[in-house]
């Protein structure tokens, strides 16, 4: 006979999920005990993504800090969405207002860098990113490189700067179901990462993203 002890500890078992990171950032299920607080909070992602589904959003931007996501999905319907640390007057993803446990010290220097941040904008042709920082930024995306390159890029966008992080005509021919890199992303097959302030990649010392101190995940709707 089953025990009610033996049962709780099955059902604490069956909800086990890690993220663990690979070499192209992207992610794969592994054996991890979910605490209550993050199990909450992924049921809480995954009611507002729901509920953003009915009101058309074309993005969710999730903001990490290295390996640990802080804060929820934040949904974006509007064309323009201002991400800031601290923006006087500013509207939009304000960081500065998330609870985070982090006590590293690059961590808390970054986050003191990021100030007005970035803007994403959505245009006709594509989702553009402005750097509102007075640092630069760095952003890895499917369509800003050659379809056919088996990595991609990370480019720097210095202060002041803007670029087309994400092209609609160009996703739209990355849509191959057997490649590993699109159909392992998240929701949609489509993301941006932008580091604030540090690089990561074949020209840094940070191979991954998860190295790096400060950072978000856009996940495109291109339903």
């Amino acid at each position: 006979m089953t025990g009610r002890g033996e049962s709780a500890q099955a059902g604490r078992d069956s909800a086990a999920l890690t993220l663990q990171f690979v070499s192209d950032e992207t992610f794969q299920i592994t054996g991890y005990i979910h605490s209550h607080r993050q199990m909450k909070r992924e049921r809480g992602d995954s009611l507002a993504l729901q509920e953003s589904g009915d009101r058309a959003h074309w993005c969710v931007v999730a903001y990490w800090e290295e390996k640990t996501r802080v804060g929820r999905l934040y949904s974006v319907q509007e064309p323009s969405l201002d991400i800031f640390y601290d923006l006087p007057q500013g509207n939009g993803f304000c960081l500065g207002q998330l609870c985070s446990d982090n006590k590293s010290q690059l961590v808390q220097m970054v986050r003191a860098k990021i100030g007005y941040g970035i803007q994403l904008t959505r245009e006709p042709d594509g989702v553009w990113v402005y750097n509102r920082s007075c640092y630069p930024i760095f952003i890895k995306s499917a369509t800003l490189d050659n379809p056919d390159s088996r990595t991609l890029l990370v480019h720097k966008v210095f202060p002041g700067f803007s670029i087309k992080a994400f092209d609609y005509d160009k996703a739209g021919s990355l849509q191959r179901p057997n490649d590993h890199e699109f159909t392992q992303q998240p929701r949609t097959g489509f993301t941006v990462q932008i580091s604030f302030v540090k690089g990561w990649g074949q020209c840094y010392t940070r191979q991954f993203i998860s190295s790096c101190p400060c950072w978000l995940e856009v996940i495109f709707n291109t339903r």
